[in-house]
């Protein structure tokens, strides 16, 4: 059975792309949400086998939204999405329960190293 990845991030472009990439390699994008309120709900609605949640977002940032999210699965698997230099975040998003990192723009093999290492 393939593995079922919520999208989070809040510019179109990049979900497209994300969602291109682990569709051509089997994966199935059950979802996706455009700011950290959405990806909360969507998490409980559709309960993924990972999320991949962008940092930087409007309303509720991907940190918060992490927070929220371990705590309702202290399991849930989720990789950070973040733009070039922001090493801090990065770090921020690791000690609240980020299993990995991928920085934007996506390069497609990295993207799948991080989600079949979290995966596995």
């Amino acid at each position: 059975m393939s593995k079922r990845i919520l999208i989070v991030d809040d510019a179109a472009f990049m979900r497209m792309m994300i969602k291109d990439i682990l569709v051509k390699n089997g994966y199935e994008v059950v979802g996706e949400a455009s700011d950290g309120a959405q990806a909360v709900e969507k998490f409980k609605e559709l309960n993924p086998d990972l999320v991949t949640l962008d940092i930087t977002m409007p309303e509720v940032d991907g940190i918060a939204a992490l927070k929220q999210i371990r705590a309702i699965d202290p399991n849930a698997k989720v990789i950070m999405c973040s733009a070039m230099g922001q090493q801090a975040m990065v770090i921020d998003a690791i000690q609240a329960g980020a299993k990995d990192f991928i920085v934007k723009p996506f390069q497609a093999d990295r993207v799948l190293e991080a989600i079949k290492k979290t995966l596995s």
